[in-house]
Protein backbone atom coordinates (compact mmCIF):
# COMPACT_ATOMS: atom_id res chain seq x y z
CA UNK A 1 0.00 0.00 0.00
CA UNK A 2 1.60 3.19 -1.31
CA UNK A 3 0.97 5.98 1.28
CA UNK A 4 1.02 9.99 0.00
CA UNK A 5 4.06 11.49 0.46
CA UNK A 6 3.67 14.62 3.34
CA UNK A 7 3.77 18.21 1.81
CA UNK A 8 6.31 20.75 2.92
CA UNK A 9 4.24 22.61 5.59
CA UNK A 10 3.52 26.44 4.79
CA UNK A 11 5.60 28.83 7.28
CA UNK A 12 4.19 31.26 9.46
CA UNK A 13 6.38 34.03 7.65
CA UNK A 14 4.76 32.10 3.95
CA UNK A 15 1.60 32.55 5.24
CA UNK A 16 2.20 36.14 6.33
CA UNK A 17 3.22 37.17 2.61
CA UNK A 18 0.54 35.70 1.19
CA UNK A 19 -1.96 37.67 3.33
CA UNK A 20 0.22 40.34 2.75
CA UNK A 21 0.17 40.68 -1.55
CA UNK A 22 -3.81 39.99 -0.69
CA UNK A 23 -3.64 42.97 0.94
CA UNK A 24 -2.31 45.16 -2.07
CA UNK A 25 -3.97 43.12 -4.85
CA UNK A 26 -7.59 43.33 -3.12
CA UNK A 27 -9.09 46.67 -2.22
CA UNK A 28 -12.11 47.84 -1.01
CA UNK A 29 -12.00 45.81 2.30
CA UNK A 30 -9.31 47.04 3.80
CA UNK A 31 -8.92 50.07 6.31
CA UNK A 32 -4.98 50.23 7.00
CA UNK A 33 -4.15 53.94 7.22
CA UNK A 34 -7.62 55.21 7.30
CA UNK A 35 -9.06 57.24 9.68
CA UNK A 36 -10.10 56.17 13.13
CA UNK A 37 -12.93 53.73 13.47
CA UNK A 38 -15.41 53.35 16.11
CA UNK A 39 -14.57 50.31 18.29
CA UNK A 40 -17.45 47.23 17.99
CA UNK A 41 -16.79 45.92 20.92
CA UNK A 42 -16.58 49.44 23.10
CA UNK A 43 -19.96 49.99 21.60
CA UNK A 44 -21.26 46.43 22.65
CA UNK A 45 -20.20 47.33 26.38
CA UNK A 46 -22.26 50.98 26.39
CA UNK A 47 -24.84 49.00 25.02
CA UNK A 48 -25.25 46.69 27.86
CA UNK A 49 -24.61 49.43 30.46
CA UNK A 50 -27.20 51.31 28.54
CA UNK A 51 -29.86 48.41 28.96
CA UNK A 52 -28.94 48.61 32.59
CA UNK A 53 -29.41 51.89 33.20
CA UNK A 54 -33.08 52.19 31.24
CA UNK A 55 -33.98 48.85 33.05
CA UNK A 56 -32.65 49.38 36.57
CA UNK A 57 -32.65 46.18 38.48
CA UNK A 58 -33.39 43.88 35.73
CA UNK A 59 -30.13 43.16 33.87
CA UNK A 60 -27.18 43.23 36.45
CA UNK A 61 -25.78 39.94 38.02
CA UNK A 62 -27.24 41.23 41.38
CA UNK A 63 -30.27 42.64 43.26
CA UNK A 64 -29.78 46.97 43.05
CA UNK A 65 -31.25 48.43 46.52
CA UNK A 66 -32.54 51.66 46.57
CA UNK A 67 -30.24 52.69 48.93
CA UNK A 68 -27.23 52.29 46.36
CA UNK A 69 -29.09 53.73 43.17
CA UNK A 70 -27.71 56.45 43.03
CA UNK A 71 -24.37 56.16 43.13
CA UNK A 72 -24.56 52.98 41.10
CA UNK A 73 -26.29 54.89 38.31
CA UNK A 74 -23.63 57.95 38.99
CA UNK A 75 -21.23 55.58 37.99
CA UNK A 76 -22.87 53.95 35.14
CA UNK A 77 -23.38 56.98 33.72
CA UNK A 78 -20.34 58.16 34.15
CA UNK A 79 -18.52 55.23 32.21
CA UNK A 80 -21.08 55.23 29.40
CA UNK A 81 -20.76 59.06 28.52
CA UNK A 82 -16.74 58.19 28.74
CA UNK A 83 -17.03 55.77 26.17
CA UNK A 84 -19.65 56.66 24.34
CA UNK A 85 -17.74 60.21 23.35
CA UNK A 86 -14.81 58.92 22.77
CA UNK A 87 -16.51 56.48 19.63
CA UNK A 88 -18.87 58.99 18.76
CA UNK A 89 -15.24 61.39 18.16
CA UNK A 90 -13.73 58.50 16.27
CA UNK A 91 -17.13 58.49 14.10
CA UNK A 92 -16.84 62.44 13.65
CA UNK A 93 -13.23 61.79 12.68
CA UNK A 94 -14.10 59.51 10.02
CA UNK A 95 -16.79 60.98 8.53
CA UNK A 96 -17.39 64.72 9.97
CA UNK A 97 -20.44 66.10 9.91
CA UNK A 98 -21.09 68.40 6.89
CA UNK A 99 -19.97 72.37 7.76
CA UNK A 100 -17.72 71.35 10.70
CA UNK A 101 -14.16 72.15 11.41
CA UNK A 102 -11.75 69.44 12.93
CA UNK A 103 -10.52 71.57 15.36
CA UNK A 104 -14.37 71.56 16.97
CA UNK A 105 -15.04 67.17 16.57
CA UNK A 106 -14.31 66.39 20.27
CA UNK A 107 -16.44 69.67 21.45
CA UNK A 108 -19.27 68.57 19.37
CA UNK A 109 -18.83 64.90 20.27
CA UNK A 110 -19.20 66.13 23.68
CA UNK A 111 -22.40 67.76 23.44
CA UNK A 112 -24.08 65.02 20.86
CA UNK A 113 -23.26 62.98 24.25
CA UNK A 114 -24.81 65.05 26.82
CA UNK A 115 -28.12 65.89 24.37
CA UNK A 116 -28.47 62.17 23.40
CA UNK A 117 -28.10 60.85 27.33
CA UNK A 118 -30.51 63.42 28.44
CA UNK A 119 -33.16 61.94 26.38
CA UNK A 120 -32.77 58.63 28.27
CA UNK A 121 -35.93 59.56 30.90
CA UNK A 122 -38.23 60.15 27.46
CA UNK A 123 -36.89 57.08 25.68
CA UNK A 124 -37.85 54.84 29.32
CA UNK A 125 -41.39 56.46 28.83
CA UNK A 126 -41.68 55.06 25.31
CA UNK A 127 -39.94 51.77 26.43
CA UNK A 128 -42.53 51.65 29.29
CA UNK A 129 -45.39 51.57 26.75
CA UNK A 130 -43.69 48.63 25.14
CA UNK A 131 -42.98 46.58 27.69
CA UNK A 132 -46.86 47.30 28.67
CA UNK A 133 -48.01 46.41 24.88
CA UNK A 134 -46.22 43.58 24.83
CA UNK A 135 -47.70 42.14 28.36
CA UNK A 136 -51.06 43.01 27.32
CA UNK A 137 -50.52 41.64 24.01
CA UNK A 138 -49.16 38.24 24.92
CA UNK A 139 -51.26 35.62 26.92
CA UNK A 140 -48.03 33.73 26.78
CA UNK A 141 -46.10 36.13 29.11
CA UNK A 142 -47.10 35.25 33.03
CA UNK A 143 -46.13 38.51 34.00
CA UNK A 144 -44.71 42.28 33.13
CA UNK A 145 -41.10 41.03 34.29
CA UNK A 146 -40.65 38.37 32.23
CA UNK A 147 -41.62 40.53 29.53
CA UNK A 148 -38.27 42.74 30.51
CA UNK A 149 -35.67 39.77 31.47
CA UNK A 150 -36.48 37.23 28.64
CA UNK A 151 -38.17 38.56 25.73
CA UNK A 152 -36.00 39.43 23.02
CA UNK A 153 -37.89 42.61 21.46
CA UNK A 154 -37.78 44.48 24.49
CA UNK A 155 -34.19 44.52 24.15
CA UNK A 156 -34.18 45.20 20.16
CA UNK A 157 -36.55 48.38 20.88
CA UNK A 158 -34.49 49.51 23.76
CA UNK A 159 -31.52 49.57 21.52
CA UNK A 160 -32.98 51.02 18.59
CA UNK A 161 -34.70 54.08 20.46
CA UNK A 162 -31.82 55.13 21.98
CA UNK A 163 -30.02 54.80 18.02
CA UNK A 164 -32.64 56.70 17.07
CA UNK A 165 -31.30 59.67 19.26
CA UNK A 166 -28.20 59.41 17.85
CA UNK A 167 -29.22 58.93 13.96
CA UNK A 168 -31.17 62.23 14.66
CA UNK A 169 -28.01 63.88 15.74
CA UNK A 170 -26.58 62.56 12.13
CA UNK A 171 -23.70 60.31 13.80
CA UNK A 172 -22.35 57.90 11.50
CA UNK A 173 -21.80 54.61 11.60
CA UNK A 174 -22.50 53.98 15.63
CA UNK A 175 -26.32 53.59 15.33
CA UNK A 176 -26.12 50.77 13.27
CA UNK A 177 -23.53 49.27 14.70
CA UNK A 178 -26.38 49.41 17.73
CA UNK A 179 -29.07 48.08 16.03
CA UNK A 180 -27.34 45.20 14.57
CA UNK A 181 -25.66 44.23 17.60
CA UNK A 182 -29.54 43.87 18.51
CA UNK A 183 -30.58 42.30 15.36
CA UNK A 184 -27.92 39.39 15.78
CA UNK A 185 -29.17 38.38 19.20
CA UNK A 186 -32.64 38.97 18.66
CA UNK A 187 -33.80 38.59 15.24
CA UNK A 188 -35.19 41.44 14.93
CA UNK A 189 -34.08 44.17 12.33
CA UNK A 190 -34.67 47.68 12.87
CA UNK A 191 -33.09 50.27 11.37
CA UNK A 192 -31.95 53.21 13.54
CA UNK A 193 -33.83 55.63 11.29
CA UNK A 194 -37.40 54.22 11.42
CA UNK A 195 -39.53 56.79 13.54
CA UNK A 196 -41.71 54.48 15.82
CA UNK A 197 -44.96 55.59 18.45
CA UNK A 198 -45.85 54.27 21.44
CA UNK A 199 -47.29 50.71 22.51
CA UNK A 200 -44.87 49.24 19.73
CA UNK A 201 -44.80 45.31 19.80
CA UNK A 202 -43.28 42.45 17.89
CA UNK A 203 -44.04 39.10 18.55
CA UNK A 204 -41.66 36.23 18.38
CA UNK A 205 -39.23 39.27 16.35
CA UNK A 206 -37.45 36.77 14.00
CA UNK A 207 -37.19 37.88 10.66
CA UNK A 208 -38.82 40.91 11.30
CA UNK A 209 -37.80 44.00 9.24
CA UNK A 210 -38.11 47.41 9.01
CA UNK A 211 -36.17 49.69 6.81
CA UNK A 212 -34.94 53.21 7.44
CA UNK A 213 -37.73 55.44 6.15
CA UNK A 214 -40.23 53.55 7.81
CA UNK A 215 -42.62 55.32 9.93
CA UNK A 216 -45.16 53.49 12.60
CA UNK A 217 -47.90 55.14 14.64
CA UNK A 218 -48.92 54.13 18.63
CA UNK A 219 -50.16 50.86 19.67
CA UNK A 220 -49.05 48.74 16.40
CA UNK A 221 -48.21 44.75 16.88
CA UNK A 222 -46.02 42.93 14.23
CA UNK A 223 -45.78 39.66 14.23
CA UNK A 224 -42.63 37.59 13.15
CA UNK A 225 -41.46 37.44 9.48
CA UNK A 226 -42.83 40.75 8.54
CA UNK A 227 -40.93 43.26 6.16
CA UNK A 228 -41.36 46.79 5.89
CA UNK A 229 -39.01 47.15 2.67
CA UNK A 230 -38.54 49.21 -0.58
CA UNK A 231 -40.05 48.47 -3.37
CA UNK A 232 -36.57 48.58 -5.69
CA UNK A 233 -33.11 49.34 -4.50
CA UNK A 234 -31.98 49.27 -8.01
CA UNK A 235 -31.13 52.74 -7.94
CA UNK A 236 -28.81 52.58 -4.93
CA UNK A 237 -27.12 55.39 -3.45
CA UNK A 238 -29.40 57.60 -5.64
CA UNK A 239 -32.15 57.01 -2.98
CA UNK A 240 -30.88 57.97 -0.30
CA UNK A 241 -32.62 60.45 2.07
CA UNK A 242 -35.45 59.35 0.11
CA UNK A 243 -39.02 58.12 1.72
CA UNK A 244 -38.11 54.37 0.53
CA UNK A 245 -40.59 52.27 3.39
CA UNK A 246 -44.03 52.59 4.47
CA UNK A 247 -45.71 54.15 6.81
CA UNK A 248 -48.28 52.50 9.25
CA UNK A 249 -51.05 54.21 10.42
CA UNK A 250 -52.24 54.07 14.80
CA UNK A 251 -53.84 50.58 15.70
CA UNK A 252 -52.66 48.32 12.95
CA UNK A 253 -51.85 44.57 13.29
CA UNK A 254 -49.53 43.19 11.09
CA UNK A 255 -49.45 39.23 10.95
CA UNK A 256 -46.58 36.81 10.19
CA UNK A 257 -45.05 37.05 7.32
CA UNK A 258 -46.58 39.68 5.37
CA UNK A 259 -44.51 42.49 3.38
CA UNK A 260 -45.36 45.78 2.82
CA UNK A 261 -43.51 47.58 0.05
CA UNK A 262 -42.74 51.19 -1.03
CA UNK A 263 -42.13 54.50 0.60
CA UNK A 264 -45.80 55.92 0.06
CA UNK A 265 -47.58 52.86 0.95
CA UNK A 266 -49.58 53.42 3.69
CA UNK A 267 -51.65 51.17 5.78
CA UNK A 268 -54.30 53.08 7.62
CA UNK A 269 -55.26 52.86 10.83
CA UNK A 270 -57.18 50.54 12.54
CA UNK A 271 -56.07 48.01 9.84
CA UNK A 272 -55.30 44.12 10.20
CA UNK A 273 -53.08 42.67 7.49
CA UNK A 274 -53.24 39.09 7.29
CA UNK A 275 -50.60 36.61 7.26
CA UNK A 276 -48.26 36.15 4.04
CA UNK A 277 -49.95 39.17 2.41
CA UNK A 278 -47.64 40.65 0.11
CA UNK A 279 -48.89 44.34 -0.30
CA UNK A 280 -47.76 47.37 -3.04
CA UNK A 281 -50.74 50.05 -2.63
CA UNK A 282 -52.00 51.50 0.20
CA UNK A 283 -54.64 50.45 2.37
CA UNK A 284 -57.85 52.89 3.77
CA UNK A 285 -58.01 53.04 7.74
CA UNK A 286 -60.10 50.02 9.45
CA UNK A 287 -59.39 47.37 6.31
CA UNK A 288 -59.40 44.07 6.68
CA UNK A 289 -56.97 42.90 4.26
CA UNK A 290 -56.34 38.57 3.87
CA UNK A 291 -54.58 36.52 1.23
CA UNK A 292 -57.05 34.05 -0.86
CA UNK A 293 -56.30 31.68 -3.62
CA UNK A 294 -57.98 33.65 -6.25
CA UNK A 295 -55.37 36.97 -4.59
CA UNK A 296 -55.80 39.66 -2.22
CA UNK A 297 -59.31 40.40 -0.53
CA UNK A 298 -59.55 43.86 1.47
CA UNK A 299 -62.55 44.87 2.92
CA UNK A 300 -63.88 47.20 6.02
CA UNK A 301 -63.68 45.92 9.26
CA UNK A 302 -66.98 45.73 10.95
CA UNK A 303 -67.32 45.51 14.66
CA UNK A 304 -70.11 43.69 16.00
CA UNK A 305 -70.35 40.19 18.33
CA UNK A 306 -70.13 38.03 15.03
CA UNK A 307 -67.38 39.54 13.51
CA UNK A 308 -63.55 39.42 15.28
CA UNK A 309 -60.16 40.91 13.87
CA UNK A 310 -58.21 37.86 11.50
CA UNK A 311 -56.19 36.00 14.53
CA UNK A 312 -53.84 33.34 14.91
Amino acid sequence: MNTPKPTRRTTLCELTQQLLNSYQTIGGINHVDGKSLPSKATIAGVIQDLLRLLFPGFLGERAVRSLDLELETTALLASVEGHLEGEIRSSFEYAPPEGSERDNLALLAQDVTTSTLAELPRVRELLQTDAEAAFAGDPAALSPDEIIVAYPFIEAIAVQRFAHELYKRSVPLIPRIMTEWAHSRTGLDIHPGAEIGSHFFVDHCTGTVIGETSVIGSHVKLYQGVGLVARSLSGGQALRGKKRHPTVGDKVTIYANATIVGGETVVGSGSTIGASVFIMESIPPNSLVVWEPSGIRTTTKVRSAAVTDYEI
